[in-house]
C-alpha cells in the first residue's frame, strides 16, 4: 500500500515487541550504566576485565531482544536462560572489581541495583513462563 496505512502483516507487528518487555527495558539501562563503569576501569584490565564485563552487558539486552523474537516459549526461555547466566556473570565482576579496588562499594551501587532490577525482571519472566499452560504454538 503507497498510501502511507500500515501493512497488516503478522510479521511487521513483532518490530519492537521486544522493547515493550520492561526485562529489555532494565537490560538496556544496566548496559548502558555497565559501559560507563567499564570506562573507568584501568588501562591494565581493558583487555581482559572490562571486555569480559562488556560481553556479559550486552549478552543480556541482546538475548532478551533476540529470545523475544522467537516463536515458541521454549526458545524464548533458552535465551532468558543465557541472559540470567551473564546477569550472574555481572554479579561477579562487580564483586570482583570492589574486592579488587577498582570501586568503592557505593561507586557501583547504582549499577548493582539496575543488574538487581533486572534480575528480578527476567527471574519474573521465567517463572511466568514456567506457570504458564503447556503450548507447542508461538508465543
Amino acid at each position: 500500500m503507497g498510501d502511507g496505512r500500515a501493512v497488516p502483516n503478522r510479521q511487521l507487528e513483532r518490530v519492537g515487541h521486544f522493547k515493550k518487555l520492561k526485562a529489555w527495558q532494565h537490560a538496556r539501562s544496566l548496559a548502558v550504566l555497565s559501559k560507563a563503569a567499564i570506562g573507568r576501569l584501568p588501562a591494565s584490565e581493558r583487555d581482559g576485565l572490562a571486555d569480559q564485563w562488556r560481553r556479559a552487558a550486552y549478552s543480556v539486552v541482546l538475548n532478551i531482544a533476540e529470545g523475544a523474537s522467537r516463536r515458541r516459549a521454549g526458545e524464548f526461555r533458552r535465551y532468558l536462560d543465557i541472559a540470567r547466566a551473564s546477569l550472574d556473570e555481572i554479579e561477579a565482576i562487580i564483586d570482583l572489581t570492589i574486592a579488587l579496588g577498582f570501586f568503592r562499594p557505593e561507586e557501583l551501587a547504582r549499577l548493582e541495583a539496575a543488574r538487581d532490577e533486572c534480575a528480578r525482571t527476567v527471574y519474573g519472566l521465567l517463572r511466568k513462563m514456567s506457570d504458564a499452560p503447556k503450548r507447542t504454538g508461538s508465543l
